[in-house]
């Protein structure tokens, strides 16, 4: 634990230059903040930030590089559980106290830690942090963030907007809907207080069976993804919110998920040219806030065997030398088994902040981090300049978003920015956009209320993001039931017994027609035989990919299938549009499918997608 009284001693007062009235709306800050664009006003800003710099103790600039997690839905007054799950896991009550003891600059939200109820609980517990924050010595803002991706990584859910995820982006091809996506996620972010967004994901995702990115990525183009990661980068930060390309130098192509393991890329430094850093590139021109660092092994960047997090030749000498990127540098979580493989917790920090990095992202120990960064300091192995250089770029992107400034939101926003009328519709259209149709043989679809009344929807039910509001069976049968259809669900999961797959195919021989939702088929799986025995009974069979599109190389007895990249509500509700007729496909595969039988072949190139 650090020292509370050196942290506290400090002659009291807010950092001078501050505005903390509680009255202060984010929504009324201007988008990307208060310095302006005159080289005037930067060079004023620059020069007052740096004062900020001067004044702050050495464990004051300790903790703004530090963004970590905090569990409760409020800064003071949490739920017990939540003070328990505290005092375990880093020593503190609350985010209140955790704040007076790290002086930490940036605190995440997920769902898991309870800090995303609803949109006006989210709103008050922003405040709360900020005034935590701002009622210390020399207090400065906190920088908070999440990940909020849209598709199958979202922390906020409803009543929040939610849009189609990155793939299902990529399938729709379209700049000005990935604009669209970030000016109201990003509006909606900041009426709630959250300032920096964990998105884009600028991946290439080349690899069909990458366990971690997938469709998180816009697809395996890295021209087309770049145009959609500066579009929705262009979005976000329209919005007052800083947007955040992950995961540098590319995540791409790897087999192995980096939460669990230790990812090896053996692209060449040629490939990774005209590849993986094409949407960095992209996002950089694009005026990018921030970076998210991948902890992979990249051998051709960087020989040393280190994390790419860890990787002074890959953050300092190509991405900040090559690429000219001089903004905030944040490492993916240090919880993560990527970057913890072969250096322990009290190092990984400070190699990071000698790689390079600026933000250090919800270490799994801020006792051992934060003590191990502020002892590599006294003991010379990091200078205080070389922290400055991070704590200058962590206020000069605070100041761009207007938090040095206008830190507390007005919770009366709230309402009449989150989840509008305006907002839904948009998401909706753009979905519409993006569902593909991948096979129609016979001309199955669109299905006919007339013939096909009764609908049995069957299918996957995975884990649920916060983009829904039950399994997919539940989702995909209420929207064909409001369309006109006698639509009745029966989830059978993603490993169907023998026995449930028997109900399935009972239940089936009653329905004019089944929609069977897959995620993730692999050969000889419980999910294909399912399939399978459907048609078989005879009753058509429309299959709709609900994560990954590579699903229908497995299933090629089936004479409709549509792809929709996420299994989120907006999504599914697109689907249902299209198998009803009431809107046509109108996405495109953004990534191949090979065939199962070869996978050195293509079943279906980028670009293909059918329509009626």
């Amino acid at each position: 634990m650090p020292s509370r009284r050196t942290v506290l001693t400090a002659t009291a007062g807010v950092t001078a230059g501050l505005a903390v009235g509680t009255g202060a709306s984010a929504l009324g800050s201007g988008g990307r903040g208060t310095a302006g664009t005159d080289p005037g006003d930067k060079r004023s800003d620059d020069k007052r930030l740096r004062a900020i710099v001067g004044r702050m103790t050495v464990e004051e600039k300790v903790g703004q590089l530090f963004v970590t997690r905090v569990y409760g839905h409020s800064a003071t007054d949490p739920d017990q559980a939540d003070i328990d799950a505290n005092l375990k896991e880093i020593g503190v009550r609350t985010a209140a106290e955790l704040i007076a003891t790290y002086r930490v600059g940036g605190i995440i939200y997920f769902t898991w830690t309870h800090n995303t109820r609803d949109p006006r609980q989210i709103a008050e517990l922003s405040n709360g942090i900020q005034r935590a924050s701002l009622t210390q010595p020399r207090g400065l803002p906190v920088l908070i963030s999440t990940d909020q991706e849209h598709g199958a990584v979202c922390r906020i859910g409803k009543p929040a907007t939610l849009f189609p995820g990155a793939m299902a982006m990529g399938a729709g091809g379209s700049p000005a809907d990935a604009r669209t996506l970030g000016r109201i996620s990003g509006a909606e972010l900041r009426a709630m207080g959250v300032r920096q967004d964990y998105s884009p994901d600028a991946d290439v995702n080349v690899n069909p069976a990458n366990p971690i990115i997938g469709v998180r990525s816009f697809g395996a183009g890295p021209d087309a993804a770049g145009a959609l990661v500066a579009a929705e980068v262009q979005g976000y930060q329209e919005a007052g919110v800083a947007a955040t390309a992950k995961h540098f130098p590319g995540h791409g192509d790897t087999a192995v998920d980096s939460h669990t393991g230790f990812p090896v890329i053996t692209h060449s430094r040629e490939v990774w040219e005209k590849l993986d850093a094409v949407p960095f590139r992209a996002a950089i021109e694009a005026g990018i806030d921030s970076v998210m660092t991948a902890h992979i092994q990249f051998p051709a960047l960087d020989g040393s065997g280190d994390p790419a997090t860890l990787s002074h030749p890959v953050l300092t000498g190509i991405l900040r030398g090559e690429l000219g990127y001089d903004g905030v540098v944040v490492t993916d979580s240090l919880g993560m088994a990527g970057v913890r493989t072969k250096y322990g917790d009290d190092r990984v920090p400070v190699l990071a902040l000698k790689a390079g990095v600026d933000q250090l992202l919800d270490p799994p120990h801020l006792d051992v981090a934060w003590n191990a960064v502020l002892k590599a300091v006294r003991d010379g192995e990091l200078t205080e300049a070389r922290l400055d250089e991070s704590v200058l770029r962590i206020l000069r992107l605070k100041s761009r978003l207007g938090l040095l400034d206008r830190p507390y939101v007005d919770t009366k926003d709230v309402g009449r920015v989150v989840g509008t009328a305006q907002h839904l519709a948009a998401a909706d259209r753009i979905a519409e956009r993006t569902t593909t149709l991948l096979v129609n043989e016979g001309g199955l679809l669109p299905l006919a209320r007339r013939t096909h009344g009764k609908v049995l929807v069957v299918g996957a039910d995975p884990d649920s993001p916060s983009g829904t509001t039950g399994p997919p069976t539940g989702v995909l049968a209420a929207a064909l039931s409001e369309l006109g259809f006698t639509a009745t669900a029966l989830p059978t999961g993603t490993a169907p017994s023998p026995a449930t797959v028997d109900q399935a195919v009972a239940a089936a021989r009653s329905a004019d027609a089944v929609v069977v939702g897959t995620y993730n088929v692999t050969a000889g799986s419980g999910q294909q035989r399912l399939v399978e025995r459907l048609v078989a009974t005879g009753v058509p069979v429309v299959a709709v990919a609900v994560r990954n599109p590579y699903d229908v190389a497995q299933l090629p007895f089936v004479k409709a299938y549509l792809a929709t990249y996420s299994w989120t509500d907006v999504e599914l509700r697109a689907a249902a549009r299209v198998i009803a007729g009431e809107v046509a496909p109108r996405g495109s595969l953004p990534v191949p499918v090979q065939r199962a039988d070869d996978p050195a072949r293509v079943l279906y190139p980028v670009g293909h997608g059918l329509t009626y």
